[in-house]
């Protein structure tokens, strides 16, 4: 029988990841020097620090005090929980653009399994060092397969994420988290050399529990080799169950299988500020960097923002949460900095803010089906921009779709979700006018005086009071009507009974007059161009 090819396991691994995440929100300090403290007071210590950091003497361990007198130019920066939630998360979904199985190791460590994907990756792009370097490996191209995959996980990493990742690949999660650890990266382990790559390292590598360390010492064990060398049964009946998955680890086999990643429903940026914030401009200067950052994950998806959610974090220990609700999926960064800036001037959080958090619920953005014969769609990214940007100036209740009531009253109408009218297969004829008359509404109605004497019309003249910049005016030359209308006559709130006439001036200007016969009032609210 034909054996199955044996798994393969990509680790992408980010060095130093807390500062890794902390430059990512701020990639203004990569080319300066810059520490990471984790505590605070006189218990902060040095956890990380850049490469121009480190060439002044600094080390992990160092108090703020003490790297201060050796680097006074230092940058300063607190661990930030929030940077390292969305950097993480942000390297998940780049190993989810390659294969659907990914297992969350935290910490800048994430597994994929590559098993197959190298057939997609041809190995004609190598130089002739390269290919000589993996001659030695099983099949014939496979490592420089995988060498090209390693490459382009990398590069998608540095590109769709912010964050220099390293990948390491071999047929178990220990050989490529150690192989994602080396230079020059990425580094392949094949199939049929795991366990001597393995061998070598020392014990410590496998982490396992103290007591089970602490027997293995005694034995005289001190390499991953010479514990795979011993028996497995023996192993099994003396370490119990955690010694047997230590042993097969140690051999290269991975006792548990990838445990999948469930990918979150929703997209998060944010972090924690080292000052408070006080006024609103600084505030968006820094919420225009996380929101570019947002959308460009969620264009690396196909997806758009339909509802963007912001969480607040004010001083000393206060929240504030906003939730703006988009008339159509966008990501257009200037449109969702443009409704967080009206929202938070029509209703100040109240407090400094020292930490915030974007969340994006996405959505597939509208698509647009070309025609061959018939006229071209409306762009579906330039419509969701424009109807988001009439959203912030005009508000909720001004965007929408009018559609008529079925009701005697002329002009009822409701406001619906705005959805553009899918274009025809077959560009349309444009019709010969034929002298029609379309009404323009007046809303509100223009008050009138109307006189009249033995039952005809003389003239009309707009009320003093009328608020209206259209003002009406002259001696009626036509009338016609009148038309009744009568409804809700059995409420006393909504109740309406008018009549209806069309009249013509001697000005020439036709328009739509009615009389309400509640109230004996009259009012135009139409106009016939």
């Amino acid at each position: 029988m034909p054996s199955h090819p044996p798994t393969r396991i990509c680790c992408l691994y980010v060095p130093l990841f807390v500062l890794a995440a902390r430059l990512r929100c701020e990639p203004e300090l990569l080319e300066e020097a810059v520490a990471i403290f984790q505590g605070s007071g006189s218990a902060a210590r040095l956890i990380a620090a850049t490469r121009r950091a480190r060439r002044g003497a600094l080390r992990p361990g160092m108090t703020l005090s003490q790297a201060r007198a050796l680097l006074p130019e230092l940058h300063v920066r607190a661990r930030d929980p929030e940077c390292e939630k969305t950097a993480q998360e942000a390297l998940l979904e780049v190993a989810e653009s390659f294969s659907p199985r990914v297992e969350d190791a935290r910490e800048g460590v994430v597994y994929l399994d590559i098993q197959g994907l190298e057939r997609h990756y041809a190995d004609e792009d190598f130089e002739p060092a390269e290919r000589a370097a993996l001659s030695g490996f099983a099949p014939s191209g496979f490592a420089l397969a995988e060498l090209a995959l390693g490459r382009e996980l990398m590069a998608d990493a540095d590109r769709k994420a912010g964050l220099p990742a390293w990948a390491g690949i071999a047929s178990s999660k220990l050989g490529a988290r150690i192989a994602a650890e080396r230079l020059p990266s990425p580094t392949i382990i094949p199939v049929d050399q795991e366990t001597d790559f393995l061998a070598p390292l020392p014990l410590a590598r496998l982490s396992p529990e103290a007591h089970v360390y602490e027997t293995l010492c005694r034995w005289g064990i001190r390499s991953i080799g010479s514990f795979a060398a011993l028996p497995a049964n023996e192993v099994a009946g003396r370490l119990g169950k955690t010694g047997q998955q230590l042993h097969q680890r140690a051999r290269g086999i991975d006792p548990q299988p990838i445990v999948p990643y469930q990918p979150c429903e929703t997209f998060s940026e944010g972090m924690d500020l080292d000052w408070p914030l006080v006024s609103l401009e600084p505030f968006l200067f820094v919420a225009r960097a996380a929101l570019g950052r947002l959308c460009s994950r969620l264009d690396s998806r196909g997806l758009a923002c339909v509802q963007l959610e912001l969480s607040l974090r004010l001083e000393p220990k206060g929240f504030c949460d906003r939730s703006i609700l988009l008339p159509a999926p966008s990501r257009d960064v200037k449109t969702l900095l443009t409704l967080i800036r009206l929202d938070l001037e029509r209703e100040p959080p109240g407090a400094p803010v020292v930490g915030f958090t974007f969340q994006a619920h996405p959505d597939r953005p509208r698509t647009a089906q070309l025609t061959i014969f018939g006229p071209a769609a409306l762009s579906p990214d330039k419509m969701a921009t424009s109807l988001a940007r009439l959203f912030a100036l005009l508000g909720p209740e001004g965007i929408g779709r009018c559609k008529p009531i079925d009701s005697h009253v002329p002009g009822r109408f409701e406001i619906l979700q705005f959805e553009p009218p899918t274009p025809p297969i077959v560009r349309p004829e444009i019709p010969r006018s034929k002298g029609l008359l379309a009404v323009r509404s007046l809303r509100p109605p223009i008050p009138l005086v109307v006189r009249r004497a033995a039952g005809k019309f003389l003239a009309v003249q707009s009320r003093a009071e009328s608020t209206s910049s259209l003002r009406l005016g002259g001696r009626i030359r036509v009338a016609s009507g009148p038309w009744s209308v009568e409804e809700n006559w059995w409420s006393e709130r909504e109740a309406i009974n008018r009549d209806y006439w069309d009249v013509e001036l001697e000005n020439g200007g036709i328009y739509r007059i009615f009389l309400d016969q509640l109230t004996g009032d009259w009012f135009a609210d139409g106009i016939y161009d």
